[in-house]
């Protein structure tokens, strides 16, 4: 079942901003944040050091205003690409609640990434990091709807083909006869939100889910 959503609910459940969820999530692996954090003291040190020598010129200022931005470039890294992330669902025209069912439940390895390390015979050899991801693939009463993939972890193995899922389905046209993408679903039997990234304010969410459902049932 489809729902769509009503004007201005779609930016009320995806913020501009990030949220505390997304900037965690866009904080990345800890090599992302060490190399954050790199690029932050090379290029406060470098343009602080340059706002020193230019403090009696007009450029002064501006140097020192680019070496702060630097330094908090930790910080505001994360935002800016969470933002950015929100945008691409933000950006389609249409939007509805999805109602349905799981229809099948695989995993899937996947390669993160590869490097190439010594052996014990001092000899390179390529290593790769692989991570197993879930599949989930999504359909209601009309037929099937499309798929839903993320890292899994120990909690997914609960979860099991024919549960109710929920999520926002995104799409360039108003009968939503082709889906551009998919937000991150809750499971409300479960209790358990699953997806590559928490697109959606997740309270708001569940608490729409359950007025805009009761008021099709009643209806």
């Amino acid at each position: 079942m489809l729902i769509p959503l009503r004007p201005g609910e779609l930016e009320r459940l995806i913020p501009a901003v990030a949220t505390g969820n997304q900037f965690r999530a866009a904080l990345g692996k800890p090599q992302v944040v060490l190399q954050r954090v790199m690029i932050a003291a090379i290029g406060g040190v470098i343009t602080l050091l340059i706002s020193q020598n230019q403090m009696a010129s007009r450029w002064g200022p501006f140097w020192l205003v680019v070496g702060v931005v630097f330094l908090l470039y930790v910080l505001w890294g994360p935002i800016l690409q969470a933002g950015q992330r929100n945008a691409t669902l933000r950006r389609y025209p249409s939007a509805a609640i999805f109602d349905g069912e799981i229809a099948e439940v695989t995993t899937r390895e996947r390669v993160e990434n590869r490097h190439e390390q010594a052996d014990s015979r001092g000899q390179l050899e390529l290593v790769e990091n692989r991570r197993t991801w879930m599949l989930l693939e999504l359909q209601d009463e009309d037929g099937y709807l499309g798929r839903l993939a993320f890292p899994m972890e120990k909690k997914h193995q609960t979860i099991r083909a024919g549960s109710q899922i929920r999520c926002l389905v995104l799409s360039e046209r108003k009968d939503f006869s082709r889906i551009g993408a998919l937000s991150d679903a809750w499971l409300p039997g479960l209790r358990m939100w699953v997806g590559e990234y928490p697109f959606l304010l997740r309270p708001a969410f569940e608490e729409l889910c359950q007025l805009r459902l009761q008021r099709r049932r009643t209806a």
